[in-house]
């Protein structure tokens, strides 16, 4: 795993591109691709909407189906997690080159567990708050890698995948 994100990294620091600090305000992005997570792989899709040069708002729908081993048995689970959030973008306070977009923000959403009526393990339903750090590199001024580390939410520990400017 760390020998794909090195590569990724110097991927996209190889690249020299430019275009905008961040999300314009009024503009909306979408965001896709997969995590990685104790619970399987989710996949997400997520619109962010700029409310100013350095403030975006956000929701996200993740899934994921895994396989548990309990009791003896092996029961197929399913989490959705349904997340609004907010970040705060640092390009402009810190001068940050215009091809990248640096970030920090909260999040709260709601994890929807489905489990087998024969499970009787401790897996439920429930409201989830969290925060999340992440970056992306834009290729031009519609496409972007995103990488971002979250705790506390359903999406994932961490998420790779695209942004493209609408």
């Amino acid at each position: 795993m760390k020998k794909l994100l090195s590569i990724i990294l110097l991927s996209v620091i190889c690249f020299n591109a430019q275009s905008q600090n961040a999300l314009a305000t009024g503009r909306s992005q979408l965001n896709f691709g997969v995590g990685l997570s104790n619970w399987g792989i989710p996949v997400y899709l997520g619109l962010d909407y700029g409310i100013n040069k350095d403030i975006t708002l956000g929701a996200e729908v993740s899934v994921r189906n895994y396989n548990e081993d309990w009791n003896n048995g092996t029961y197929k689970q399913q989490i959705i997690g349904v997340i609004g959030n907010g970040n705060y973008h640092f390009n402009n306070v810190l001068n940050i080159p215009a091809n990248y977009d640096f970030y920090a923000g909260l999040n709260v959403g709601f994890n929807i567990w489905t489990s087998p009526t024969t499970y009787g393990g401790s897996h439920s339903s429930g409201l989830a708050i969290g925060a999340q750090i992440g970056g992306r590199y834009y290729f031009n001024n519609k496409l972007g890698l995103n990488l971002e580390f979250s705790g506390g939410n359903s999406a994932s520990n961490s998420k790779l995948g695209l942004s493209i400017r609408l």
